[in-house]
């Protein structure tokens, strides 16, 4: 007489041990895109990640559109890493990933074939997929994408918290990238030369900008920071804006006429420079907005640390180039990174693969012994290496 099939079969155990070792590889994984202000590396990162590092079979990630009725395919990893496709864009609510940014419940199933809103069956049979994860990306109460997950085997139930915890990550890393993406683009910045001043007095022209201390070199995610910052100045009334080297830490501040209603109301303005927070927080800064009692004026302060590397106060701080110096290939690669170009630009221009740059990128981190592709961007071009 056959066995008779349990319709739920008992989910797998993951002792305390395993769930250690895999929140270490989930901070292993944080690590790698922190600093990061590009959405697509992020994404591609995570979904790579989960194939290599957990041994999923397929893994892909969503991000929600700007007018949040549906979500776009941005990274793909394992058996398709094409973005096309009948998943390409996803409208909210729709089949499983739409459900689970809709909702915002994250959902795991071990059952792959029987679900019913499985769309194309004979695709995970053939695959001989098991088990499927998916998680919502939420930052600042908003759900910005969707991370989703199949394996060969089943799935744990935990595996849903170490989902947990790298989607928590991941939604901060993306929430700060989209926003930067968000900005508006009129100037180009082909790799920081000159002063910071130079660039902001050009950008904000007419505005009346002032310089306050001694021009300190800092970080090209600062740069970045600053002069979207000032982009977005440019964009409302700004009377007067005024850049200071302090002992810590370097500050922008700006004075903003309030006009009327419409598009120069104090909270049309308040809301067209309060996604800037996201950016500004990338870099370890901060960014108030305050209003004077009248509601006529409105002052904008932003303040960024300097890091170790470029802190003038740091001790006495050599510039000299480290030890040992970067490659020719690790500095072809941060000048094409330095120039905009993303992984896949860079991988497609040398002719190598994306994991061959990310090799490439993260040694030069360390030998540079910068905390992000950004301050190693900027630290080469410092010694003259690009």
């Amino acid at each position: 007489m056959p066995s008779k099939i349990e319709a739920n079969p008992p989910q797998p155990e993951l002792n305390a041990t395993q769930l250690v070792v895999d929140l270490q590889r989930v901070n292993r994984i944080a690590q790698s895109f922190a600093g990061s202000l590009d959405a697509n590396v992020i994404a591609t990162t995570i979904t790579e990640a989960l194939v290599k590092e957990f041994g999923c079979a397929f893994a892909r990630l969503w991000l929600t559109e700007p007018d949040r009725k549906s979500l776009r395919l941005v990274a793909s990893s394992g058996l398709h890493t094409r973005l096309d496709g009948d998943f390409a864009q996803v409208p909210m609510g729709a089949y499983k990933v739409g459900k689970i940014a809709q909702n915002r419940v994250p959902f795991l199933s071990n059952q792959l074939v029987q679900e019913s809103w499985v769309k194309d069956r004979d695709w995970a049979i053939a695959n001989k997929l098991q088990g499927f994860a998916g998680y919502p990306l939420i930052a600042k109460n908003q759900v910005i994408g969707v991370l989703v997950s199949f394996s060969h085997q089943t799935m744990a139930t935990e595996f849903l918290e170490v989902l947990q915890v790298l989607c928590m990550a991941a939604a901060v890393g993306l929430s700060a990238a989209t926003q930067a993406q968000t900005y508006p683009t009129s100037t180009s910045y082909p790799m920081w030369n000159g002063a910071l001043s130079e660039w902001l007095a050009n950008v904000l022209a007419p505005t009346q900008l002032t310089l306050v201390g001694t021009e300190q070199p800092v970080t090209a995610a600062t740069t970045y920071a600053v002069l979207r910052v000032a982009e977005r100045l440019t964009q409302v009334q700004s009377h007067h804006c005024q850049l200071t080297y302090g002992p810590t830490a370097l500050s922008l501040k700006a004075i903003l006429a309030v006009v009327g209603t419409g598009q120069n109301s104090l909270t049309a303005i308040m809301r067209y420079l309060n996604p800037l927070q996201h950016l500004v927080a990338s870099c370890q800064g901060t960014l108030q907005l305050t209003p004077d009692r009248q509601g006529t004026l409105l002052q904008l302060a932003l303040s960024i640390p300097y890091n170790d590397s470029t802190n003038p106060l740091s001790n006495g701080q050599s510039n000299a180039a480290p030890n040992p110096v970067l490659s020719d290939r690790e500095q072809e690669i941060l000048a094409l990174l330095g120039q905009g170009h993303r992984d896949r630009d860079i991988a497609q221009t040398l002719h190598i693969s994306q994991s061959t740059v990310k090799f490439h990128i993260n040694n030069s981190i360390t030998k540079l012994k910068a905390k992000n592709r950004y301050q190693a961007v900027y630290k080469a071009a410092v010694y003259g290496w690009i």
